[in-house]
């Protein structure tokens, strides 16, 4: 079995949000403690958070010992800040990492379920990127394979993976689900009072 990691973006101010939204009450949890147990029932070997912004409040309003949460102090240059500092923290580990699943903190819809079917494509096409897809975008969440974590560790900008992701020279496989409800996130007031409504 491949070693496959979890790396969860969740450094963000949220500005839109106003509030911290990563500790928005959630289902009885909150939106990150609901991506992070999605996360641990996956078919992934470990699971890595990054934070930024109020990252001291955010842990310890979430508990959970077997995520370990790495902190970027770049969070304000944007999303691609939290893929390079994460990246580094797993290339100073001792333990080889064969592939990283990047996972938005703010995808509460994004289950277990969802992860395992990329997980089972990716270990079906080991030397490929597995991307979701977008109205024809690829976006994250993604699987990247060690090949690729250079590419990674380039990054820069509010952008995260997305330019890398669609790219035409990126060896990539897109998975498409019939529902684009799972891959919704949330940015603004209005889409927090939607998901709780449809909850």
């Amino acid at each position: 079995m491949r070693n496959i990691a979890i790396l969860i973006l969740a450094a963000g101010s949220a500005s839109r949000m106003g509030a911290i939204k990563q500790l928005l009450p959630y289902k009885n949890s909150t939106l990150l403690q609901i991506v992070l147990k999605n996360a641990l029932g996956s078919k992934a070997n470990r699971v890595f958070c990054v934070l930024g912004a109020s990252s001291e409040v955010i842990k310890k309003e979430t508990k959970m010992d077997t995520v370990t949460f790495i902190e970027n102090p770049n969070w304000e240059s944007g999303l691609s800040s939290s893929i390079v500092a994460g990246m580094e923290y797993l290339n100073s580990l001792q333990e080889q990492v064969d592939a990283v699943l990047i996972l938005l903190a703010d995808q509460p819809h994004v289950d277990s379920n969802y992860i395992n079917k990329l997980i089972d494509l990716f270990n079906n096409n080991t030397d490929k990127i597995m991307a979701s897809t977008y109205s024809n975008k690829k976006g994250v969440p993604a699987i990247f394979p060690s090949c690729s974590f250079e590419n990674l560790m380039k990054l820069e900008g509010d952008k995260g993976a997305k330019a890398f992701l669609n790219s035409p020279n990126s060896n990539i496989i897109s998975f498409e689900l019939n529902s684009s409800d799972i891959l919704k996130d949330i940015d603004t007031p209005q889409d927090y009072e939607q998901i709780l409504k449809n909850s």
